[in-house]
């Protein structure tokens, strides 16, 4: 480690009550930012867009200030002596992720260009928020009262894994749509082909993209994140405000396009490789989903839909990624969510399950 990370990382652990310049910034940013959200809704044209271009220029420092952080996680795991490390790593992996899902949160905050949101009043007991710098960022984010998501034990084997949380923009809605290696803006690839594998190299392959976040892209996209670690893209997060509406809209128009785009008999001569998963894809566009009942609906009007790639381990950048999506829904007034897994899927029942 160098002076330097060395310092950060004291000023991020100062004093229970005190915390160093590093971490002081770390909050004051947030608190502004958080504060000052509504001006990021003002057209840049608009003759009162000066808290706008201010908010503009504060939230590239703040996730500059994040993402050094996180640096400073993945050089301590591979830098520091086993002992040293095992007695701070717990405390330096807690605010990382607490630190993903809250740049990503504020990048979300500035794509937020036509309705902005409405940020809630934080409604927790006091017993709910850790001390120190943990429990003052805990308490900025609109799900901080939800305790479950923020109490997870450390890996028994820490990573140095580098993790960029991001809200997808319509450019990654265009690459979700495109096989690898086909044309897409900027050179850059979205994040479901990380996902999806070497199916992407199959004819009609995207139609696994649209079995997975298809619906979300087309009809809830300001809900919708992606994970990447420095191999790649790996993971996605999707939700829909108005639970009940989305999917009135998913059956009534989404459906009916995506099978007329897929045929039931498009995966009959396809290659070998991924076939199970082309045929998956085609049976879930051509069956009729199952009705969410009303009283579910009244009491969790939301839906989400998380997923990882089979390499993940890291349940704390899983967890990010889930705190980060139910912030952008509880920012904009939602009370609740629900997801809708198959009961045979047990992979991702344990998926959600570890996320508590």
């Amino acid at each position: 480690l160098t002076l330097g990370e060395v310092q950060m990382l004291v000023e991020l652990f100062y004093l229970p009550y005190h915390h160093g310049p590093l971490a002081q910034h770390l909050l004051e940013h947030f608190r502004w930012l958080r504060a000052n959200s509504l001006s990021v809704g003002v057209p840049v044209t608009a003759p009162d867009d000066c808290e706008g271009m201010q908010w503009r220029g504060r939230a590239p420092y703040f996730q500059l200030l994040c993402a050094q952080t996180c640096r400073l996680h993945s050089r301590f795991v591979s830098s520091a002596s086993r002992a040293l490390l095992y007695d701070l790593h717990p405390y330096l992996w807690d605010i990382r992720n607490m630190l993903l899902a809250a740049s990503a949160f504020v990048l979300w905050l500035g794509c937020q260009s036509i309705t902005a949101p409405i940020l809630l009043g934080g409604d927790a007991e006091p017993w709910a928020h850790r001390g120190g710098l943990f429990g003052e960022l805990q308490a900025l984010l609109p799900v901080g009262n939800s305790c479950d998501l923020f109490y997870h034990p450390p890996p028994l084997f820490p990573s140095s894994q580098l993790y960029l949380l991001h809200p997808l923009l319509p450019l990654d809605k265009v690459g979700a749509t495109a096989r690898r290696g086909g044309p897409h803006h900027s050179g850059q690839s979205s994040p479901l082909h990380g996902l999806l594998g070497p199916m992407w190299q199959l004819s009609g392959a995207s139609a696994l993209a649209g079995r997975l976040l298809g619906s979300f892209l087309s009809l809830s996209p300001e809900y919708t994140f992606g994970l990447e670690d420095e191999g790649g893209p790996w993971g996605y997060a999707a939700g829909a405000l108005c639970a009940e509406g989305f999917l009135q809209q998913r059956d009534s128009s989404w459906l009916p396009a995506m099978r007329h785009k897929y045929p039931r008999d498009l995966g009959a001569g396809a290659p070998a490789l991924g076939q199970d998963a082309l045929e998956e894809a085609l049976l879930f566009f051509h069956t009729e989903p199952p009705a969410v009942p009303l009283p579910v609906l009244r009491r969790f009007p939301s839906l989400v839909q998380l997923g990882t790639a089979p390499r993940v381990l890291d349940v704390g950048a899983s967890r990010s990624l889930a705190i980060c999506l139910l912030s952008a829904l509880r920012a904009n007034g939602s009370r609740g969510v629900f997801c809708q897994v198959s009961a045979a899927d047990q992979q991702q029942l344990s998926f959600y399950s570890k996320l508590g």
